[in-house]
């Protein structure tokens, strides 16, 4: 049996693969170098695909390098390349999503049926107002309000009104920038946080205001008309935190107490006149006793206009003549 001679690998053999392991290892540092290079700094325009691209060339140049070389190289060397070629693509890759310029915002041409926030909210609004359950309908008054600048919407919110033991839902009509409510189940006038509206009592809300307590509180560039109530006078009434607004008051039995009223014009018929903490405020009244004016200025004091005296009780006016002195 003959022995298989094993001959030692010439020295020459040796120089080939160390030579190339030494070359194949000076690419890879230097295409790490360059793959840093555009990870951690980038490049603009051309640049940046001149170089990823000489990346890639210089990968697949590697690899070529290998398969050359493979007849001559250890199966476990031939593996040891190819991970480290696999590894530099990879690598190569997430440079390259990580270094891609990000896409520029632009404006996207508007759907025709698309509709704005303020649309959408203008609509939740008259579906509210159209169902039984809205808060217009059991919690409202019965005002009829015409806005002064614009149509209403909920963020003015509701005229409160107190009503008999329980809230009873009211028949509501909606028109065109009008609010009409029934006026039937309310024993007080309530009507507070409001601006740019026009509010008038009707006829219906006599009983409300007939010997009761009214408020009209946090108004702003608004008209309140409660004329009705001189025919069915308030037993006190309080105004109070007011601006920029006409208040129509009609006629108040007890006192009425202002407070706090800004820029505005008051119209009111009352026994006791109270008002503190008030600026710029024209005072059309007829008042039984000498009113009180405290801590306030710019107040203009005028006789009540003759189409409100007209609405008054007689005996109101016969006891208004009598005090005059006016036969």
């Amino acid at each position: 049996m003959t022995a298989i001679a094993v001959t030692q690998p010439s020295r020459l053999e040796m120089s080939e693969q160390e030579r190339f392991f030494r070359y194949f290892r000076t690419e890879v540092a230097a295409l790490q170098e360059q793959m840093q290079i555009i990870q951690d700094h980038g490049t603009s325009g051309g640049e940046r695909a001149d170089a990823i691209d000489h990346c890639l060339a210089g990968i697949s140049k590697l690899s070529n390098d290998v398969k050359d070389i493979s007849g001559s190289l250890p199966a476990h060397d031939q593996r040891t390349y190819s991970e480290a070629i696999k590894a530099l693509s990879d690598k190569l890759q997430k440079t390259r999503a990580q270094a891609a310029p990000k896409p520029k915002f632009s404006f996207k041409k508007k759907n025709a049926s698309a509709i704005s926030i303020n649309d959408a909210a203008e609509l939740a609004a008259k579906r509210r107002l159209l169902q039984p359950n809205s808060n217009f309908s059991s919690n409202a008054s019965s005002f009829a309000t015409t806005p002064l600048t614009m149509p209403q919407t909920p963020a003015n919110g509701p005229v409160e009104t107190e009503t008999d033991n329980s809230r009873t839902e009211e028949h509501t009509t909606i028109t065109e920038g009008i609010r009409k409510m029934s006026f039937s189940k309310a024993t007080k006038i309530n009507i507070s946080n409001h601006n740019n509206i026009h509010i008038m009592l009707p006829s219906s809300a006599t009983h409300a205001t007939s010997g009761t307590s009214g408020t009209v509180t946090n108004v702003r560039n608004s008209i309140i008309d409660m004329s009705i109530s001189s025919t069915s006078a308030f037993a006190t009434l309080t105004l109070k935190n007011i601006r920029e607004s006409l208040i129509v008051c009609g006629h108040v039995d007890g006192a009425v107490h202002i407070t706090g009223v800004k820029d505005s014009v008051l119209v009111v018929a009352t026994r006791q006149f109270r008002m503190h903490e008030s600026k710029n405020v024209r005072v059309y009244m007829l008042c039984k006793s000498r009113p009180i004016i405290e801590d306030c200025e710019g107040i203009e004091l005028a006789e009540l206009p003759g189409c409100y005296v007209s609405l008054l009780p007689c005996y109101i006016l016969r006891a208004r003549l009598i005090e005059t002195g006016d036969q």
